[in-house]
């Protein structure tokens, strides 16, 4: 137990002889350097030293006695409340500070992710720290392994728009929130993992076992783009559903003519009956 307390002191600054001395004068009873030596193991030639050093620190106190110097430390709340306290100035100094910098803007850059462990991680820390609305596009795989960051966002009071890309016909209890399924996976066996976190972050994966390739980043353009997927894909299969077969009626030719382009393997309605045909209720 005393060296996982002197480990701590010494990430708190201290150093491994300084830990130690403090350590032997907590007890209660103040002691001179010949007792403090002997408690911590400290050589003798050097305990006076550190104890001075402890002292400037405000970790001991001086004590001037007839058989002569001796120390006492400082009770360990009142230390570290001004630990505390020194630490929280010098942050707010450096903030203050770094403000000041005329640094350039410079625009978020675009990481890239390459294992699917590391996806795993990054998703979980994008899960962690989400703050207020959370889109989500997934399949069972992921789903799972992600689960208990997304119950835990959700926990939180996240707003989380879930689409389930598989159309499971099952909850599978891994999705949370708003969860819309239809079946948009890709036709081959890649799977895909899209998370945009409160408008401004972003992971999109696709993964083919064994390979992942992944990509994370702030930088706005992107981050819109993942969220338009998200939103558009259920916008059109939602209408899809809900118009049936009026939707020919509603569209005129110049607007069949342009949607059918842009989905060239037998037009925007047919896939979007596709689609609506894949949905879970």
């Amino acid at each position: 137990m005393e060296k996982a307390v002197s480990d701590l002191l010494e990430a708190l600054s201290f150093t491994k002889y300084e830990a130690r001395a403090y350590l032997a004068l907590l007890g209660g009873a103040d002691r001179n350097g010949y007792e403090v030596a002997k408690a911590s193991g400290i050589p003798r030639a050097n305990v006076y030293s550190v104890l001075e050093q402890l002292v400037r620190r405000g970790a001991a106190r001086r004590v001037e006695a007839r058989g002569g110097r001796r120390y006492a430390a400082t009770p360990s709340e009142c230390l570290l409340a001004r630990m505390d306290r020194a630490h929280r100035r010098s942050v707010e100094a450096a903030r203050v500070a770094l403000a000041e910098l005329a640094t350039p803007k410079r625009e978020p850059a675009v990481f890239n992710v390459g294992e699917r462990d590391e996806l795993l991680q990054q998703a979980r820390v994008l899960l962690d720290e989400v703050e207020s609305n959370l889109l989500v596009a997934i399949q069972p795989t992921e789903a799972a392994a992600l689960a208990p960051a997304l119950a835990a966002a959700r926990d939180r009071g996240v707003s989380i728009t879930t689409l389930c890309m598989e159309a499971c016909e099952a909850d599978c209890g891994s999705c949370v929130g708003w969860i819309h399924r239809y079946g948009l996976a890709p036709a081959d066996s890649a799977r895909r993992l899209v998370l945009v976190a409160d408008e401004r972050r972003m992971l999109a994966a696709e993964l083919d076992l064994p390979t992942t390739q992944a990509i994370a980043t702030e930088q706005t353009l992107i981050v819109d783009l993942a969220a338009a997927y998200i939103r558009q894909s259920l916008a059109l299969v939602t209408l899809g559903g809900a118009l049936g077969e009026r939707f020919d009626g509603l569209l005129s030719l110049e607007a069949r003519k342009i949607l059918d382009e842009l989905h060239p393997e037998g037009g925007f309605v047919t896939w979007l009956r596709h689609v609506a045909a894949r949905k879970t209720a």
